[in-house]
């Protein structure tokens, strides 16, 4: 099973993200998704498919805090994210 992290660095790509994360973890592989440096636009759409991907096993992760207190991402920092690239298989950057 191969490992794909996924980087957001903006919102307007947000949903470009989370729609490959999605498409990904479909074909059974492991992936984490990573927004970095803002808040997302929390739409009803985005999060029925942030929900989705976490009901399938994929990890979402935030340097942001209003994300993970309002919106259920983990913590990571750069230095933890660091760790975790070195696991993977694939990063595609938004």
């Amino acid at each position: 099973m191969k490992k794909t992290a996924f980087l957001v660095k903006t919102r307007e790509e947000q949903s470009e993200g989370l729609r490959s994360s999605l498409g990904l973890i479909i074909e059974n592989n492991d992936v984490i998704m990573v927004v970095l440096d803002h808040e997302v636009d929390m739409t009803d759409e985005y999060r029925e498919n942030l929900d989705w991907l976490v009901e399938m096993e994929g990890e979402i992760y935030s340097n942001v805090q209003a994300n993970i207190k309002k919106h259920g991402f983990k913590p990571i920092t750069i230095e933890q994210l660091a760790n975790k690239l070195r696991e993977m298989d694939h990063i595609i950057s938004f």
